[in-house]
């Protein structure tokens, strides 16, 4: 039987590259990005939470609960990570980004696969030779793992990564469900021409 899934959104980020907005919450396509995250997401995964540092009751007003970074100073993904990892019901926990409203409708099935296939501690997305740090899955109990790593002063995501036994799983087929909007002028472009989905 397959392990029950946590999803959590990333949207603590500072959105500085759009102009210090909360990215989650910009109109594409006539909806916040993050809505369209959650329509992709949410089918892939048993529970959804939110990490969020502002906007905490905008984001809540999709119905997920919202929670914040345990660590101040916006962080990074590992201090969203680590707040999700315990708040996480379920023994796996699966990533995603509030600016990807593209992202793999089978972006779970074949991390969860290729993770259970190398018995590895955490698998990633890849696309040719540029890894997705942040469409991961992972697992819950390494959450103490991580927190070591955060109280020692490291924030990087990949340095955490190369700590553990981590498989990367291709998604060259899908490398458009990837893109990921960070400024007003991607916004834009997207837009007008979204990637085929």
């Amino acid at each position: 039987m397959t392990p029950k899934i946590t999803g959590l959104i990333f949207a603590g980020g500072r959105g500085s590259r759009m102009g210090s907005v909360d990215k989650g919450l910009q109109l594409f396509q006539g909806k916040p990005m993050v809505s369209h995250v959650l329509t992709r997401f949410k089918p892939q995964v048993d529970e959804i939470f939110i990490n969020a540092n502002r906007s905490l009751d905008e984001y809540a007003a999709f119905g997920h609960l919202v929670i914040p970074d345990a660590i101040d100073g916006f962080a990074g993904p590992l201090a969203g990570l680590h707040i999700g990892m315990k708040h996480a019901a379920h023994p796996l926990v699966a990533t995603a980004p509030c600016d990807s409203p593209f992202l793999p409708l089978d972006l779970i099935t074949r991390l969860s696969t290729a993770m259970y296939a190398a018995s590895a501690d955490l698998a990633v997305a890849k696309t040719f030779d540029q890894p997705h740090p942040v469409f991961c899955l992972v697992k819950t109990s390494l959450a103490p793992h991580l927190q070591s790593f955060l109280e020692s002063g490291q924030r990087k995501i990949d340095k955490w990564y190369a700590t553990l036994n981590v498989v990367e799983v291709a998604f060259d087929d899908e490398e458009a469900a990837f893109s990921n909007i960070n400024t007003a002028e991607e916004l834009k472009s997207f837009e007008q021409s979204p990637p085929p989905t």
